[in-house]
Parts: structure tokens; C-alpha cells; sequence
């Protein structure tokens, strides 16, 4: 993501300039846009024309237009963001007032203008345009006859390709069937991390499976690699990293992060980190749980008494349509870090972020005990949208 800062006079008093330059951005600007805000961005727009003789025609246009937001719908797997609202500047396409759907594109501008940025939102914006943020890390996981190819960036967990195959079962006296079928299977994998992988930017690629589905795929991808002479597999082989899974589901793949052996090769990625804090907190919760608080209810209540030492939040919570309600979660951010606290952003469309949705979206593990904190609040429903 391009960043370009400037100063609007009107009744938006900041306004970014903004280029999605890869998929993932498109979720960064998911979280950034809220209703109310101003959008300026180049849109096609289909506008009727009237000749001289009278006739009536239509066509296709590219204008420029800056709408108030309604409506904002981000679909996660094709990272495709599409925003409705009223068309707030004249032009000579679209009348003021008329409604328009944007749909916001890879490599071109956009300006967004608000009437209060926010520490939540100015941390989004540093996140994503941090070249260093990227998706650093890839997982296979995988049983006999299936595959998920996923990506784990800092954001959130994407699913790049799914891999179905019917393998035979062996039969006395003979295994040809079955062994042509999972090299068919082994060969479409290694095709799909290849087309998927960027090894260029992807630092770890694990590969689970049950039992030794795992290490048979490993040994057949680069005795391949070998035979044709692959040298972006031959190259990237220390970054292939063996490990263990119930399942080749894609839900295997939060256990697969949480092993031990994993976390430490992991160790400087973002979703590593997020990992690990919620697995402490969940230690936490067992050993000791007056140190451990999730709710936002209690959680506010153990920064009032500046108890927090690190917070874990959905970035989920930030786009609740009503103000005050985002407000609440912006003021306990700023509590926390204000007293030296540590605050960890979780996606919700992150593995670990979904499992953080579980506990209301927010949770905190303390710097002492707390013991006693009684119910003040519903907190059912904290993780709403």
C-alpha cells in the first residue's frame, strides 16, 4: 500500500491518499472504511446520451467520483472490496445525491477522508504500508487424496488452493493402482505451491499431514526437482519444514501453529506472535485465571486498574456501525498502551483471530492478579460487525 498525507479544508479535515498494491490491502482498506467517511475514487459509470436527431444511447464512462459511504462489502477469498453511497461532489456524469457502487481496484488510487482518525486507525494505516508486512509464511496441509495450500500473512490466513484426488486403497498382491493415483495427487500439489508461492517473500513453507504423507510429498517434490532441473524448488528447499497434523483440513493448521518446534522457526513473523499470545493466555486462564481476563467488561475494569500487560483485540471490533461503541474499544487501546501496556491486533480472518472471536473479541492477561470482578455487563455481544 502507497501512502500520500494531505490537508482538506471542509468539514473533513484529513484526507489519505491510498494505493492497493496487492490483495491484502484490499482487507487493510476493509478495516479503514467506515460509514460516514468520504471516498474519491475512479469508478465506470453508465450514462445515457441523447443525439441530435433525438435518438437515445447508452455507454460506458470513467469518471471520478467522491461518494458518502453506506455500504462497504468485502469479499474475503476473491479480496474484492465494493463501497456504496451518495455522490457528494458535482459531476457531470452523476448527479449530487445519486447512488454509485465503487469497486475498489489493485494499483489505483483512492482518497479517504474522515472527520476523526483515530489511534486504531493511523496503526492500520502504518501496518499497511510497511513494506516489511507481507505473507511471510505458506503451510501445506495435507492427507492421502487432499491438499490445502494456504498463506498466512500478517492479516489473515488465505486459502490458495484446494486439492481433491481419489486415491485406490492397495490391494493384496498388488499396488500400482494406488501408488499412480498419489503421484497424480503429489504431482498436482507440488504444480499448485508453484503457482500459489511466492519464494521470493515466503520465508517458511510447512508441510503437515497425519502419519508419513508428509515426508513421502517432501521426497517426491524434489526427487522431481532434481529430474527437472527446478531450481526455485532446488534453491527455497531449507525453507520446506516437516510437521505434524490430525488432519489435512484446513482448520489443522491452528494446531500446526501452535506446536512448539513451529513458533520458534516462526519467531519474527507477526502471526507467529499472535499465536503464541493467545496461546499464553490460554495458560494463563488455566494456571492462573485472575490474571487472565476476557469480556469487555472485565477487561475494562482490569485497565482501570492498570493491570493490563498485554491486550489482545479483533480488529472485528473497530468496524461496529455505531461510533460509541467503536469509541469504547479505541479508549481502551489507548488506556493500555498509554500505561505501558502492549496491545496485539488480531484479524478476524486470521486463524488465531477467529479463536479470539470465541472470547468476545478481546481478552487481556494482567500484570497481577484480580481477584472478584463481578459481571457489570452483557458481553455477548462485544464481537459483533
Amino acid at each position: 500500500m502507497v501512502l500520500d498525507i494531505s490537508i482538506h479544508d471542509g468539514c473533513y479535515s484529513h484526507q489519505v491518499t491510498l494505493m492497493p498494491e496487492e490483495a491484502e490491502d484490499m482487507w487493510h482498506t476493509y478495516n479503514l472504511l467506515q460509514v460516514g467517511d468520504s471516498l474519491r475514487a475512479s469508478t465506470i459509470r453508465k450514462v445515457q446520451t441523447e443525439s441530435t436527431t433525438g435518438s437515445v444511447g447508452s455507454s460506458r464512462v470513467r469518471t471520478t467520483l467522491t461518494l458518502s459511504v453506506e455500504t462497504i462489502d468485502f469479499d474475503s477469498q476473491a479480496c474484492k472490496l465494493r463501497v456504496k453511497g451518495t455522490n457528494i461532489e458535482e459531476n457531470q456524469y452523476v448527479k449530487m445525491g445519486a447512488y454509485h457502487t465503487i469497486e475498489l481496484e489493485l494499483n489505483r488510487k483512492f482518497t479517504l477522508a474522515k472527520k476523526c482518525w483515530d489511534s486504531v486507525v493511523l496503526d492500520r494505516i502504518e501496518q499497511a504500508c510497511d513494506p516489511v508486512q507481507r505473507a511471510d509464511v505458506a503451510a501445506v496441509v495435507m492427507q492421502e487424496g487432499l491438499a490445502n495450500v494456504v498463506l498466512v500473512t500478517p492479516a489473515m490466513t488465505l486459502l490458495r488452493a484446494k486439492v481433491e484426488l481419489t486415491i485406490p486403497r492397495k490391494r493384496k498382491g498388488s499396488c500400482t493402482q494406488h501408488e499412480k493415483a498419489l503421484e497424480r495427487f503429489y504431482e498436482a500439489v507440488m504444480q499448485a505451491i508453484l503457482r500459489h508461492i511466492n519464494f521470493e517473500v515466503v520465508k517458511c513453507i510447512l508441510v503437515a499431514s497425519p502419519g508419513f504423507v508428509k515426508d513421502q510429498f517432501f521426497a517426491y517434490v524434489f526427487k522431481e526437482a532434481v529430474r527437472q532441473d527446478n531450481k526455485v524448488l532446488l534453491e527455497n528447499r531449507p525453507k520446506f519444514m516437516l510437521v505434524h497434523s490430525s488432519s489435512g483440513h484446513k482448520y489443522s493448521l491452528k494446531e500446526i501453529l501452535c506446536d512448539p518446534a513451529v513458533t520458534s522457526r516462526l519467531s519474527d513473523t507477526k502471526a507467529a506472535g499472535e499465536v503464541k499470545a493467545l496461546e499464553d493466555f490460554y495458560k494463563m486462564l488455566q494456571h492462573e485465571p485472575d490474571r487472565a481476563f476476557y469480556g469487555i467488561a472485565h477487561v475494562e475494569k482490569a485497565a482501570d486498574a492498570l493491570a493490563i500487560d498485554t491486550l489482545l483485540i479483533s480488529d472485528k471490533l473497530f468496524r461496529h456501525q455505531d461510533i460509541q461503541t467503536r469509541s469504547r474499544y479505541v479508549r481502551l487501546v489507548d488506556n493500555v498502551r498509554d500505561n505501558g501496556g502492549n496491545v496485539r491486533m488480531f484479524s478476524s480472518l486470521h486463524v488465531s483471530g477467529e479463536q479470539l472471536t470465541q472470547l468476545s473479541g478481546v481478552a487481556a492477561l494482567l500484570r497481577f492478579p484480580i481477584a472478584d470482578v463481578s459481571d457489570g455487563e452483557d458481553d455477548s455481544s462485544s464481537a459483533e460487525d
